[in-house]
């Protein structure tokens, strides 16, 4: 007798009441997880494409495009986090992005990169968040958002 799922041989005694090894659910679990691995690995080919998921959680909220790149800000219940974006990517060029809620500090993420800046996060539950983004001396801002 075989299993049907797997084709693996079942010796008497381990069927259950249904006829069923039980051996089918956890190879079933294997082989998902390795068909989620490989998705994972295919699919990271692409993550560094303009379409990628964005690094910071949440809907886009505001976006603030300037001559070098663009600031976005995006925001949870909780949170509003904010990275700065280069148009061209590629070579390493001064970077800095910044947010503060409302009453707080500012959050401040600065250097030399290649194609962003950020992500900055800041606890804004019933606050209003303001940011800025800089690109090669370029800067892009916003008002109090979130209002």
């Amino acid at each position: 007798m075989f299993d049907e799922v797997m084709g693996l041989p079942v010796t008497r005694g381990t069927e259950r009441h249904d006829g069923n090894t039980g051996r089918g659910v956890p190879c079933r679990l294997l082989a998902l997880a390795l068909t989620t691995a490989l998705g994972l690995v295919v699919g990271g080919v692409e993550a560094g494409s303009a379409e990628a998921a964005s690094v910071c959680a949440g809907r886009p909220a505001k976006t603030v495009k300037f001559s070098t790149g663009e600031l976005r800000v995006y925001r949870t219940r909780d949170y509003a986090c904010a990275t700065a974006v280069a148009a061209k990517p590629g070579r390493s060029r001064l970077m800095s992005v910044r947010i503060q809620a409302r009453g707080g500090r500012p959050v401040v993420d600065s250097g030399s990169f290649t194609q962003r800046a950020g992500p900055v996060t800041v606890h804004a539950l019933n606050r209003c968040v303001r940011a800025s983004g800089t690109i090669s001396g370029k800067t892009g801002t916003t008002d109090w958002i979130l209002c």
